[in-house]
């Protein structure tokens, strides 16, 4: 029986890609996409922040005014952005794994509240638009900046892990994706290859172990 061989679309942590080795698949890694920190003035902070990344979060630590910040409310997508925001003294009071869940509980509930939406450059329009649609009081400070890095895979694989849609927009510049399995880490990222494959798998839960244990399901 061949080895099974998985593409990662980014380069994993030591241990999410020894567990892939240790289910016995063969692992190629590759950067499809890279982030850069941007210059950003904290001015016009509204009362409640919103951080949709943990990128974004990581930029925001690094300001030299980060620490007027910690008074605010903190809504955020993803457990893992939370968690390091908690972990940075910051208070978060809303958390959810979708842009789009935010803008509903924001629009529902919050809609008089005023916030301040850390982002980066290839963001998703899900949540400006809600907010815009429903005249939430918000400004909008972009922190980071994500830049495609395309290139050719010339090995065949059988699976291929994606994190975000921008690394899918990166990945097709270059290559084709015939029957592997896409395996995805949320809703998000899937809709990006709905055009392009149906064999598309999307995590329980939007964390990167969650696509690995998908992986090893899938093909044990």
């Amino acid at each position: 029986m061949s080895t099974t061989s998985i593409l990662s679309t980014k380069i994993l942590l030591s241990h999410q890609k020894q567990a892939l080795l240790d289910a016995g698949f063969s692992v190629t890694e590759a950067n499809f996409i890279k982030t850069e920190n941007s210059d950003f003035d904290l001015k016009k902070i509204n009362d409640n922040l919103i951080f949709t990344s943990q990128n974004a979060a990581q930029s925001v630590f690094l300001h030299p005014k980060v620490e007027e910040l910690k008074s605010k409310n903190v809504f955020c997508v993803g457990i893992k952005t939370k968690d390091l925001l908690e972990e940075n003294g910051f208070n978060v009071v809303v958390y959810v794994d979708y842009a789009s869940d935010l803008a509903e509980i924001i629009t529902l509930i919050y809609s008089n509240e005023s916030f301040t939406f850390f982002s980066g450059n290839l963001r998703k329009e899900t949540l400006p638009k809600a907010l815009k649609a429903a005249k939430v009081n918000f400004n909008e400070i972009q922190v980071y900046e994500t830049t495609l890095t395309p290139q050719k895979i010339k090995t065949s694989v059988d699976g291929i892990l994606f994190f975000s849609p921008s690394a899918i927009e990166s990945y097709l510049k270059d290559n084709k994706i015939k029957n592997e399995i896409c395996f995805c880490i949320g809703e998000t990222t899937a809709e990006a290859l709905e055009k392009t494959t149906r064999n598309i798998i999307v995590a329980d839960q939007p964390s990167v172990d969650n696509v690995i244990e998908d992986v090893i399901e899938e093909y044990k």
